[in-house]
Formats: structure tokens, sequence, C-alpha cells
């Protein structure tokens, strides 16, 4: 029966976005029926609810939006008819963050068991409004109405996440609250805070003030990162920053005040290269008194399909005093963290300097270890008794599956491909689902001619198509799944606008959403009306779908040939190769398009009708052979 009602709704929504009308809701409810009628917002506007102090941003942010947006008085009552109503109930079926959302001739009704679903449906709530409720002044002359609507609407996962790489790059704490609201306009609710790697220590811990005195910053570098010069002596190293204990606090409260919990991960034993140049008694190679943090030069080779370090950037498993860091830091970290989890990464962590060096080569002999992944492994082992040891649960990247004998209550996250998650869930662990396939939104989305150059491509189908529960998996042991923002080229925050969005909009609606409501041309609909949005809030985005998809071959007589795909339907790709400009005028791409012998250049454009879409792809004869190799 369940079934049927989510393909009638399907059904429903996907007949009101097809025809351009509202609502489009990210990620689209469970259950949704839009009977025909507006409610229109009287001019002066109230809205009641329960007196609860964690509800105080949630009441403040809705009467903030609905006064810049409308010009109209809007007041807040503790009880009573209003225009906007939120109750609590008691229904089995919403669980702790669902919510029931009713508009019809008498106004708003939002009711949960729980704040978080008034929350929640408060965010829908803004969906059914018109996208100028986005602006940040009066939007004259607007008539203000929403949709009837009947909404059922409950979460598939429980874990919700977006991580957020801070320490390849700093971003400043009003940076992180700005990420964190971003977030929840669209139901996510971990923010997974990568707070450690090679290139900054970006949290106060007092035991070790040196992690921040000299691990949180290095030299400035403009380009791309990992192809940078290797910084000179004299260059100032002043690049970076960190957080204080009482900026973490001042996060985690602004995070709970909206329904998201922070998790937080310190990156050992690999990615550890701030840690060790603030304190190289944490390394057993000689030399590592010289290490400085590092700044984006190469100093890992990746030629061998695994990591090898130019450096040794790892923290050493077989020198105690790792164990005492390791012990102060945990702790200090534990404090100032409530939520259950603490993630110490695990992952990309080189081995080859282990393998020679004499004291881990004693301390496999002593502890029967076969080789450098059981040390690993052994350091994954004695690190889950210091953090259980906190009152916290061990959550890391699949790495740590390496060497066996992973304990029990360790969680798993599973980032190279979904395998590591299959193979987690089947020893009985939770997983969090990351595949890089599909989830990791730092990596181009578009061609490369017009995309900041990362080393794959994840595309918008891509990310739509996650989903966290694989067959074969037990579906219990699936927490839930997040969007991956790593941070080496990304310099400022409205770059990291252009790489989220509209990738999470796809990856919400994969952890929010059930499996049979997603539809991808229904999807897509939806999606360009909250670009839309995204326009009045002013908030970056990628129009890379629009985009043509660029395969080149060639033939034995070295000819090429380019075949041209859209992501999207509804679309015509149009081209030239004589230096000029196509539009929808010019030849249109049908099967393979033949590139002229004496072509320099390919000039490459999408429309729909007479409207350009995305940008102007310019690709070189040159670029054209090396994509066909």
């Amino acid at each position: 029966m369940k079934k049927i009602i989510a393909l009638v709704c399907l059904s429903l929504s996907l007949s009101y976005t097809s025809s351009a009308q509202k609502p489009a809701i990210i990620p689209i409810p469970t259950e949704a029926s839009f009977p025909a009628g507006k409610f229109t917002l009287p001019t002066s506007i109230s809205i009641s609810g329960p007196s609860d102090p964690q509800m105080k941003v949630a009441y403040a942010t809705l009467v903030g939006k609905l006064k810049v947006a409308t010009g109209r008085p809007v007041s807040l009552k503790s009880a009573g008819s209003a225009t906007i109503q939120l109750q609590l109930v008691s229904n089995t079926k919403l669980g702790s963050e669902g919510y029931e959302l009713q508009v019809n001739s008498t106004g708003v009704k939002i009711k949960a068991n729980k704040l978080a679903g008034l929350f929640y449906g408060i965010q829908t709530l803004y969906q059914l409004l018109p996208k100028e409720i986005e602006s940040k002044s009066v939007a004259k002359g607007m008539k203000w109405t929403i949709p009837y609507a009947q909404i059922t609407d409950t979460p598939r996962f429980a874990w919700r996440g977006q991580m957020f790489d801070v320490a390849r790059h700093f971003f400043s704490k009003e940076d992180v609250k700005k990420f964190i609201d971003d977030m929840v306009e669209y139901k996510y609710n971990i923010l997974h805070f990568h707070l450690t790697d090679d290139e900054g220590w970006r949290i106060e811990i007092k035991s070790y003030p040196n992690l921040t005195k000299k691990g949180a910053f290095n030299v400035k570098k403009v380009g791309r990162f990992t192809t940078f010069s290797k910084p000179e002596p004299n260059e100032p190293r002043t690049y970076g920053g960190f957080y204080t204990q009482e900026d973490i606090k001042e996060l985690v409260k602004y995070g709970q005040e909206r329904f998201v919990n922070i998790v937080p991960e310190i990156d050992v034993p690999g990615h550890s290269m701030a840690a060790v140049a603030s304190y190289p008694e944490l390394s057993c190679t000689p030399g590592a008194d010289k290490y400085e943090v590092i700044s984006g030069e190469p100093f890992i080779d990746w030629s061998h399909g695994h990591p090898e370090a130019l450096q040794d950037n790892t923290l050493c498993p077989a020198n105690e005093n790792v164990y005492t860091f390791l012990d102060k830091v945990m702790g200090e970290v534990a404090s100032l963290f409530p939520y259950d989890y603490i993630h110490m990464g695990g992952d990309e962590c080189p081995k080859n300097y282990w393998d020679k060096n004499p004291e881990i080569l004693a301390l496999r002999a002593r502890e029967g270890l076969k080789n450098s992944q059981e040390v690993q492994a052994y350091f994954v082992r004695r690190l889950e008794k210091i953090i259980s040891g906190k009152g916290k649960r061990m959550l890391g990247w699949d790495e740590i599956l390496e060497g066996g004998g992973l304990p029990k209550g360790t969680s798993v996250m599973s980032w190279r491909g979904i395998k590591g998650g299959v193979e987690a869930a089947k020893l009985g662990h939770e997983v969090v689902m990351t595949p890089n396939d599909n989830v990791y939104v730092d990596l181009m989305q578009g061609d490369i001619a017009l995309e900041p150059p990362v080393y794959r491509t994840v595309r918008l189908t891509d990310s739509y198509a996650f989903n966290p529960v694989p067959d074969g998996v037990d579906a219990k042991l699936v927490k839930g799944g997040q969007a991956n923002m790593w941070s080496e080229q990304l310099y400022n925050y409205r770059h990291l606008q252009y790489m989220m969005w509209p990738r999470a909009l796809a990856i919400s609606e994969s952890l929010w959403s059930p499996n049979e409501n997603k539809n991808w041309d229904n999807f897509i609909s939806r999606v360009e009306e909250h670009m839309a949005r995204f326009d009045v809030a002013d908030k970056k985005y990628a129009p890379s779908m629009y985009e043509a998809i660029v395969k080149v071959t060639k033939n034995s007589k070295g000819e090429l040939f380019v075949e041209l795909k859209n992501e999207i339907s509804g679309l015509k790709i149009h081209y030239s190769f004589d230096n000029s400009y196509p539009d929808n005028h010019y030849p249109s791409a049908s099967g393979l398009v033949a590139v002229p012998k004496d072509a320099e250049l390919m000039r490459i454009v999408s429309y729909r009708g007479t409207k350009m879409m995305g940008r102007m792809m310019n690709i070189s004869r040159a670029d054209l052979a090396k994509r066909a190799r």
C-alpha cells in the first residue's frame, strides 16, 4: 500500500512540475498532494507554535524572511489561531524528524512529534512560497500566495551529512555558519568537520599550543593545488587560521539551534604533516624536525596506485608519545563536541617509511604484525580504545578495514566507491556511504574546458544516481550518506557554493526521499526552479548540466570525430569550427561530428529553443586529439 501511495504522489509531482507549476520541493516529499487553490497571506501575518528555546532561531528566521520579503508586519504567538500554526503531536508515522504540512483556505499548519520535524516543515514551507521569499529587500508588486498542499514527509536516513574540509584552506567561523545555513535548507543534519590535515591544524588544543601556533599556517600560494613550487625559506608563513575552543563551542551551538550535529575529524595517522611539523617527536623518521606545514606543493607520489610519501607525513605507530598525544587531543575534542562520534580519518596513509623504519619493524616483531597494513590496524585499535574511553564512538574512512581486527562498534565511512561499505556491513559495522563516484562535490561537474581542473568528473546525473543501500547489504546498518567538499582547489566561499550546488540538491534527495519517488526528468524541472531561487538569494551555482558531454574518437587514418551529448533533455547542441561563435542558427550535433583537418578550434554551445543555456565551450584541436588518446 505504501508503494502505491508513493507512486501516486510521484505522478502528481510529475504533473505539476512538468507543466512548470509550483511547488517544486527538494528533496521530494514522501507523500504529497496539491489540491486546486491557493492561500493568500494576509496583510498582517501571525505565527504560533511551541514555546521552546530550541525553536527560537527557527521562529526568528521565519519571521525575518517574511518581514523582509513581504514588507508586512509579522507577529509571534505562543498559542491560538494564526496564519502559520506549528503544533507538536503524537503520530508514530512521523518519527523524530518527520512532519505533516497542510495549506488550505484557513492558512498553514505544520505538525510533528519533535521540534526537528517542525523545523523541516518550515524548510518545506519556504519552498512553497514564491522564490521572492529569498529576497534581501521588499519584493514589490508580489501576490503572496501559497498553493494548497497536503504533505506527509519523513527522512529515509538519519545521517544526512555534508563534509567541510577547512584544513587545506581555512574558512572563517562566519563561513562555517553560512555553510550550516545552506545545509539545513535542504534538510541536511550532520556537519562532518575535517579539522586537520597536512596543510593545517584548525582546532585549538590547549595541551599542545604549537599545533595552532605553527601548525595552522603555511605559505600562501595561488594557482592549482599540488602543482605549487616549494616554498622558499624566507617566504612568510602567515596564511591560514584556526578556531579557538570558544569558536568551536559557538559553532556547535549554532548547529544545534538548526538541528545540525557536528562530527569532528582529526585525520591520523596519515595526513598529519601539520602535527608533525609542530611536534617532530610524533614522528620516528630522521629529519622530521626540518618539516614544515605543506602549502600545496607535491609531496606524495601517486604513480604507484597508492600513496608513497616524499616526506613522512604520518604519526609513528611505534612511538608511545603518539598515544599520549592522541589521548590528550581526543580528550579535548570530546569535551567540545557533544555528538556521539569522533572521526579519526585513517585514509591514504603512506607506508613506505614504515616498511623500513627500525622502530616499526621492532613493533611488528613484538606484536606479531605481518606487514604495514597490520601496523595501521594496530594503531586503529589503540586509538579506538582512547576514543571510546572518552565516551565517543569512532568513525573512520574505509582504509581502517585494512589489516583486519577492526573493533566492534567502530563505524566505517566508505569513500572509495561502495566496496568498503559493503565489506564493513557484512562484518557487522555501521556504515556511512560517501562514494567518490557520486558525492565528491569538489570534483569537476562538467567538461574540463570549463571547469576548474581536478582529477576526475562527477556530474549531476552521478550524484542523483546515489543510492546509499546497495544490493545485498543490510539496510539497518547503513546510517546514511553525505556530500564531501574537499578544499584543495577551494579558495573562497563563492566557489564553494558553485561546486556544491546543484549536486547537493541531488544528494539531499537520495538521503531524505524514498528511492521510488526519485525521477530524473522531474528532478531537473525542480532544480531549475531552485536555480531561480538561488538567483534571488544571490547564491552561486554551476550551470554544468546544460553543457555538452564531449567524447572524441580517432579512426585508423588519424581523423578526429566528436560525439556531443546532453545530460538533460530538451536541449540542442550547436557547434562551429571556423572560430566564430555558434548560436541556435549553427549546425546542431547529430551522431559523430567530423573535425575538419585544418580546424584549430571547436566551439560548442547548448540552446533550449532560442535561449542559450549554460556557457560556451572552446576546445582546441590539440585538446581534442588528447581526448581521443
